[in-house]
């Protein structure tokens, strides 16, 4: 009778060789399928995300409050909480769909509060607020050709008249308790008048995030080497650089963020 080999058990170092080599052949298949359809499946790391960069920077300087300006729908607010963030936030959105969503949103989330609409600025009153049909581009700034060209779709649709008011006017419980705030600003352009108006709170921030401007997208606007040049001489200093918006045609960045700390809190 023919005896078949015995197989005994299979040493661990080949077990997990085999492990991993499969589970690295599925890792490669999900990613070649999603880039086929026009998605990036990265690992959710510090390299990768800047959520969780954010998140791990707010955490390191203690903040008990992001004031997020210019907050869409949103997304901001969002992915912080997703990355890990359980501070408060206090969201400003000036148009009333962005802010009927942004109400939406952030009411399945504790200690995420929302102002009544309105813009912040220099000025208390009222303006003028073109909006985009991406709705992120909209801004109380004219649009340029540069920007409409890179973007087609954030092309103005409309204007509406908003309220506009003074960051370190607006009283608010939030804004009273915390101790540690952190400013964030994504206002299209008028970046540099938001931090105008926030003159009276700013030595109270331990850090800000401003998106700034490489090329000209809307007339009159701060462009990057200046508005860096203002927040450094209100004490603060660079800690991280985030991009956002490329020239879909060449490819070249046109906005980022900047992450700026107060000089004290860097050692």
């Amino acid at each position: 009778m023919r005896r078949e080999p015995k197989t005994g058990p299979r040493h661990p170092l080949l077990t997990i060789h085999h492990d991993l080599t499969m589970r690295n052949t599925v890792v490669s298949t999900v990613k070649a399928a999603a880039r086929a359809m026009g998605i990036k499946v990265e690992r959710y790391t510090l390299a990768t995300s800047p959520e969780l960069r954010l998140t791990r920077m707010l955490a390191r300087h203690n903040v008990d409050l992001v004031i997020d300006v210019g907050a869409s729908t949103g997304g901001y607010g969002h992915s912080l909480r997703m990355a890990g963030y359980q501070g408060r936030i206090l969201s400003f959105e000036p148009l009333p769909s962005a802010h009927a969503a942004l109400v939406r949103r952030s009411a399945s989330h504790s200690g995420w509060a929302v102002a009544p609409p309105m813009a912040l600025g220099a000025h208390e009153g009222r303006s003028r607020m073109n909006v985009a049909g991406n709705s992120d581009s909209s801004s109380l700034l004219e649009m340029l050709d540069s920007h409409a060209t890179a973007a087609p779709d954030s092309r103005y649709v409309a204007a509406q008249e908003v309220v506009v008011a003074r960051l370190d006017q607006f009283r608010h419980p939030f804004i009273e308790a915390a101790a540690r705030p952190f400013l964030k600003v994504d206002t299209q352009g008028d970046e540099e008048h938001v931090l105008a108006g926030a003159a009276g709170v700013l030595p109270q921030l331990c850090g800000v995030q401003v998106e700034m401007t490489l090329e000209p997208l809307y007339e009159g606007q701060m462009l990057w080497h200046d508005l860096m040049a203002m927040i450094d001489a209100s004490g603060f200093q660079l800690w991280s650089i985030v991009p956002g918006f490329f020239d879909q045609h060449s490819g070249r960045l046109l906005q980022c963020d900047g992450i700026f700390f107060r000089a004290v809190d860097n050692g």
